[in-house]
């Protein structure tokens, strides 16, 4: 696979446009190793592995605000990089349990689940100051914003269900019941909400504006996240070491992707033509060509890559300073 995934890192690296400033990268939080692995998915390499203490696993790019934030549960602390990444910015340590987290870049705001207390942080982007808390379902895990900024969703494991708030006012519009302990949660690109649910192998389709269930979806064993691409929706399975694939519309199955041990992370690259899975026993990041359902790439990481959250973006080329480095889960679901 490494001899392929460099043939294939060369011949995308061919096909950019002379002179391009923007690449593809990935950021993916190791939690065993404390450390977070910054990607080039054009190039397929690692070109910077960044000591972030705690045992990370959230990870939230904000392009727009050219930040990085990640989640370290064991230390409970909260960081800002910038893009590219070096030290801090900022750090705020949390009591309770954070883990997932994701930002309103429009409004400059940070959101972060606790999973102990069953409530979420809101937090200012820049020096992480805290302006309210809002209450969830128990254990809350995985926060996602809808792509027009209107919808702000937890997926709460312990209560079977997902809590909704209106992004801008931030009060709690539904409470919906979806699968068994919801782990993972995202949009779709048309709006719709998709619950990652580990107890009872299914994704569970959700309408943010009235609450009402859509449907479910089919997977293998323990999803733990979903993403989107090409009107096709990709799910990790933990224990299959796979990635299910169903059509967006229909919620009919599609495919099984083989994966790497213990899939995890998943995410759609800016453009829409690479999906990224993180691996969390294979030490890797996997590409998948969402139209052919095929591996094109798998990169090393450090260990135990969990990449909870959004994790890829469209950022300004690193300086050519960056070198390639060398290099216990904590609130598993």
């Amino acid at each position: 696979m490494a001899n392929r995934s460099c043939i294939v890192g060369a011949v995308l690296l061919g096909l950019l446009p002379a002179g391009s400033a923007l690449a593809d990268y990935a950021y993916v939080t190791n939690q065993s190793s404390s450390d977070l692995s910054v990607i080039d998915l054009d190039r397929m390499v690692e070109v910077e592995r960044v000591p972030v203490p705690g045992a990370p696993a959230g990870i939230a790019v904000a392009p727009k605000l050219g930040a990085v934030f990640t989640v370290s549960p064991d230390s409970k602390v909260l960081r800002r990089y910038g893009m590219p990444v070096g030290k801090p910015l900022a750090e705020r340590t949390l009591d309770g349990g954070p883990i997932g987290v994701a930002v309103d870049e429009r409004r400059g705001r940070v959101f972060v689940s606790d999973w102990y207390n069953a409530r979420v942080w809101v937090l200012a982007a820049d020096d992480l100051s805290t302006s309210q808390m809002l209450s969830t379902g128990s254990a809350p895990a995985g926060l996602a914003l809808s792509p027009d900024g209107q919808w702000l969703a937890t997926a709460d494991r312990d209560a079977n269900q997902v809590s909704i708030f209106d992004a801008q006012t931030l009060e709690l519009r539904h409470r919906v019941t979806v699968g068994q302990r919801p782990f993972g949660i995202t949009f779709s690109p048309d709006g719709r909400l998709f619950s990652a649910d580990v107890g009872s192998n299914t994704v569970t389709a959700v309408d943010p504006v009235n609450g009402q269930v859509l449907g479910h979806v089919a997977t293998r064993e323990r999803p733990y996240a979903v993403a989107f691409a090409g009107g096709r929706g990709f799910v990790t399975n933990q224990y299959d070491d796979s990635v299910s694939v169903f059509e967006a519309q229909s919620l009919a199955a599609i495919a099984t992707i083989d994966t790497g041990e213990y899939p995890e992370g998943i995410d759609t690259t800016a453009d829409g033509r690479r999906i990224v899975v993180a691996n969390w026993f294979s030490n890797s990041v996997m590409v998948i060509d969402p139209v052919s359902l095929e591996i094109v790439g798998e990169i090393s990481t450090g260990d135990g890559p969990r990449a909870f959250g959004r994790f890829l973006s469209a950022a300004p080329m690193p300086s050519p300073g960056l070198a390639e480095q060398t290099g216990a889960p904590a609130l598993r679901p």
